[in-house]
C-alpha cells in the first residue's frame, strides 16, 4: 500500500498492508488531516519513524464484531496495554506502556489502511460529512479544556494563536458562553473567527496585562507562553496546548508569585466533539486550505508547513 513514512525525511512509499490483531480493525483511510504535530515530527519531535497522520475518518472493511464493517468510523489516538492503573481508569493517554497513532511506536493514519482496537472507533453519524469528521480529533482536544476546567458563563478567556487548533478552542469555549478573545497574526484567519461573532485581537500590546481568567496557549511557540503569561489574571488558569520541538526557556517566577495554575492539556472525548459536529454547532469547513490525493502527499505536507496555512487534507483515492 502507499503510504507517507517519515525515517529522518518524509517519503511517499510502498509499505505492507497492516495485519490486524485479536480486538482490531482494518480500517480504509478515506480522508486524513495535517496537524501541526505531524509537522513537528518531521522537525525531531517524539522522535518517531514510521507511517505519520493521526486525524481520520475512514471505513472499517475487516473486523472481528461483524457490526462494524462497512461503517464510516474516527478513532482514538492512544492504545493503552488495558491492564495497567491509568487503562482502568480509561486514561489510556497517560498509559506508561501506550503506543499513539502515527505519533509514537504506531503507524498512522497517512496510508491507504491502518489499525486501531475496536474500543477505540467511534461511529460517524450520517449528517456528518468526511471533511467534517476529519476535525474529530482536534475539535475532541479543544473539547477537553471543558473537562478540565470550570467554565462559568462570562469567564474572559484569551485563546493564543490563530492555528487550526486555536480556531478551534474559541468556538468551543464560545459554546461555554466565555467571553472570548482570540489573538493572532494571521488577517484572513481572524476574519473567520469574526464571522462565527469571536472578538479577535492582532497585536499582543493592544490587550491589557493580567487581564484574563483563562488563558489557552496554542501557538506553538515560546514567545505565545510569554504572552500567556503577561495577559493571564492572578490566580488565573493557564492551559497549555503548545509542544516545542526545541523545548522551552522562560522564567517561571510568575507563575509562582501570581499564584497561577498551569495545565498541561493533550487528547480530549471525542463523543462531544462528535456532537458538536453533528448539531452543525462549530464551523470546520471554512478551514480547508487544500485537499490532495495520497500519491501527492509530500506535496501537502509543503502546502501545509506554508505560513497562513489552514487544515490541509489528504485523501485517499
Amino acid at each position: 500500500m502507499k503510504a507517507l513514512y517519515f525515517d529522518q525525511q518524509l517519503l511517499l512509499t510502498d509499505c505492507p498492508e497492516p495485519e490486524t490483531r485479536t480486538g482490531e480493525a482494518l480500517i480504509r483511510m478515506r480522508m486524513a488531516g495535517i496537524c501541526n504535530t505531524d509537522l513537528e515530527i518531521t522537525h525531531g519531535y517524539m522522535g518517531f519513524t514510521g507511517i505519520l497522520g493521526h486525524e481520520f475518518v475512514g471505513e472499517v472493511i475487516e473486523c472481528e464484531d461483524a457490526r462494524w464493517i462497512g461503517k464510516r468510523v474516527v478513532g482514538e489516538i492512544n492504545l493503552g496495554c488495558g491492564s495497567c492503573d491509568y487503562c482502568r481508569r480509561q486514561w489510556q493517554r497517560h498509559c506508561p506502556n501506550r503506543t499513539v497513532l502515527g505519533i509514537y511506536k504506531k503507524d498512522g493514519a497517512f496510508a491507504e489502511y491502518l489499525t486501531l482496537p475496536i474500543e477505540n472507533l467511534h461511529a460517524v453519524p450520517d449528517t456528518v460529512s468526511d471533511h467534517e469528521a476529519v476535525f474529530t480529533e482536534p475539535l475532541a482536544a479543544a473539547c477537553e479544556i471543558a473537562e478540565q476546567v470550570h467554565l462559568p458563563p462570562g469567564t474572559s478567556a484569551l485563546v493564543i494563536g490563530d492555528g487550526k487548533l486555536g480556531l478551534l478552542i474559541a468556538q468551543v469555549l464560545k459554546q461555554y458562553n466565555c467571553e472570548v478573545t482570540l489573538l493572532g497574526r494571521h488577517r484572513n484567519k481572524l476574519a473567520l473567527a469574526e464571522n462565527w461573532n469571536i472578538r479577535v485581537c492582532q497585536s499582543a500590546e493592544s490587550l491589557p496585562m493580567q487581564e484574563f481568567e483563562v488563558v489557552v496557549e496554542a501557538t506553538g511557540s515560546p514567545d505565545g507562553f510569554a504572552t500567556a503569561i503577561d495577559k493571564i489574571k492572578p490566580r488565573g488558569k493557564l492551559i497549555l496546548k503548545s509542544t516545542y520541538a526545541g523545548g522551552i526557556h522562560t522564567d517561571l517566577a510568575p507563575l509562582v508569585i501570581h499564584e497561577i495554575q498551569l495545565i498541561g492539556s493533550r487528547c480530549g472525548p471525542f463523543r462531544p466533539a462528535l456532537h458538536l459536529l453533528e448539531e452543525k454547532r462549530v464551523h470546520v469547513k471554512e478551514m480547508i486550505h487544500d485537499e490532495f490525493p495520497l500519491r501527492e502527499g509530500l506535496k501537502a505536507f509543503q502546502a501545509a508547513g506554508a505560513p497562513g496555512r489552514l487544515k490541509v487534507l489528504i485523501r485517499n483515492e
